[in-house]
């Protein structure tokens, strides 16, 4: 039986770092938000000359990026092609930015980045992404099979 790994504190600041050594290397000043599987927040950080609109922001992309279980930019794209029905979902964010975090094929939590241009978002996203990528605590849950 296989059990769900969890998302640790230790590996949402390893995201963090990640998106925010990104960010830094590229001037931009963000808001980095890291959820667990269930939506809440596990881990903020704000550069301190960031916008505070960008706080919620980005803590509503990570929980977009966990709820639909795709990135938010699927709903940006989607919006700009004409799918106007996403904008009526509950919780959907059409902005670049928000990404789900998965292990072992689980989805073990969102990334959300909010502070610049959405694309910008989205890229500092991906690093964060790809620091969890290369190595994660191996918590697991007996809760989930």
């Amino acid at each position: 039986m296989s059990l769900k790994p969890l998302l640790t504190v230790g590996d949402a600041k390893r995201v963090a770092a990640a998106a925010e050594a990104e960010a830094q290397r590229n001037g931009w000043r963000v808001a980095i938000a890291v959820v667990d599987d269930g939506g809440h927040l596990l881990y903020l950080e704000r550069s301190h000359d960031t916008q505070f609109g960008s706080v919620e922001t980005a803590i509503q992309k990570a929980h977009a990026a966990v709820a639909f279980r795709r990135p938010t930019k699927a709903s940006e794209d989607a919006v700009l092609s004409g799918r106007l029905i996403h904008l009526a979902l509950p919780g959907v964010i059409p902005a670049e930015g928000g990404m789900p975090l998965e292990i072992s094929g689980f989805i073990v939590g969102g990334l959300g980045i909010s502070g610049v241009r959405s694309f910008q978002d989205g890229q500092i996203a991906a690093a964060g992404v790809a620091a969890l990528m290369t190595g994660h605590s191996d918590s697991t849950s007996g809760d989930h099979p």
